[in-house]
């Protein structure tokens, strides 16, 4: 039994009413259906505008598909019960792209970090800070950070407080929506490290969504590339990354340069932030 599927999902948005008549909605995914395994590490490439995150949003539950099921070991989510969402909340997280709209700004580091604690965990309160300080230290953010606000740091550093809230309840799956794009070179090898390392230790699956074939090379262990709200290849990745259909063909011609040599190891570990 896979882990999380979708069967045959098909999803659209509906445009602004016309005053004079109701248009129809307008496709975004067409019946897509594929499988993530316990502990697979599973790309998702494509071009902006072909779905990936849609489909992302769908198969967190964060959206219902218009046609089709999704299933998190084996049952549709339109039956999970509320113990049923609660175990899928706390096995499935996900990072989205952007971090200043994935947090509320009122609240501190710390605040953002226990949410999913508080929510989907035992732990009670006095337990908490030291879990935080733990995820702060997985993510490569010091300690300090936990009293700071998000308008007071970088994208970059709010993004790793996002994945430091994913990794919070210990998932069994994360789906990263381009998580990884806005930070730089070093703190992508940083946070592709620290994801493996997961993956190797407590075999937590990936999604990772990305336009960015390096990444995917670097990372996953199987590719699914979209085009126009359908999944048109589906490979194992090897290296060279080779992608035979013209989606993925139009990939390569917009392929970001290789890393350097000298940053090609995910061994190199980065100091703690310095900043004051």
């Amino acid at each position: 039994m896979s882990f999380l599927s979708a069967e045959g999902v098909s999803h659209g948005y509906s445009p602004r009413r016309s005053l004079l008549r109701r248009r129809p909605a307008q496709p975004v995914l067409s019946e897509v259906s594929l499988e993530i395994e316990p502990g697979e590490t599973l790309g998702l490439l494509g071009r902006s505008g072909c779905g990936k995150s849609t489909l992302a949003r769908l198969l967190t539950g964060l959206e219902t598909p218009s046609l089709g099921t999704v299933r998190f070991q084996g049952n549709a989510l339109s039956s999970l019960d509320k113990p049923g969402w609660q175990a899928f909340r706390r096995q499935v997280q996900m990072v989205f792209q952007d971090p200043q709209n994935a947090v509320n700004p009122r609240l501190t580091v710390s605040d953002i970090i226990s949410e999913p604690l508080i929510h989907l965990t035992d732990l009670d309160r006095a337990q908490q800070p030291a879990r935080v300080a733990e995820l702060l230290d997985a993510v490569g953010l010091a300690r300090r950070f936990a009293r700071r606000y998000p308008f007071e740091l970088s994208g970059g550093q709010l993004q790793r407080v996002c994945i430091a809230r994913a990794l919070a309840p210990r998932p069994s799956l994360i789906v990263l929506d381009e998580a990884v794009s806005n930070l730089d070179l070093h703190l992508q090898l940083q946070m592709l490290e620290l994801f493996t390392a997961l993956q190797r230790d407590v075999g937590v699956a990936f999604l990772f969504v990305t336009h960015d074939l390096r990444l995917v090379e670097r990372f996953c262990s199987r590719v699914l590339v979209m085009g126009a709200g359908r999944l048109v290849e589906d490979r194992p990745v090897t290296s060279p990354l080779t992608l035979t259909s013209p989606e993925g063909q139009a990939l390569f011609q917009a392929v970001l340069p290789a890393f350097p040599v000298q940053m090609t190891s995910l061994r190199e570990r980065l100091p703690l932030e310095s900043v004051s």
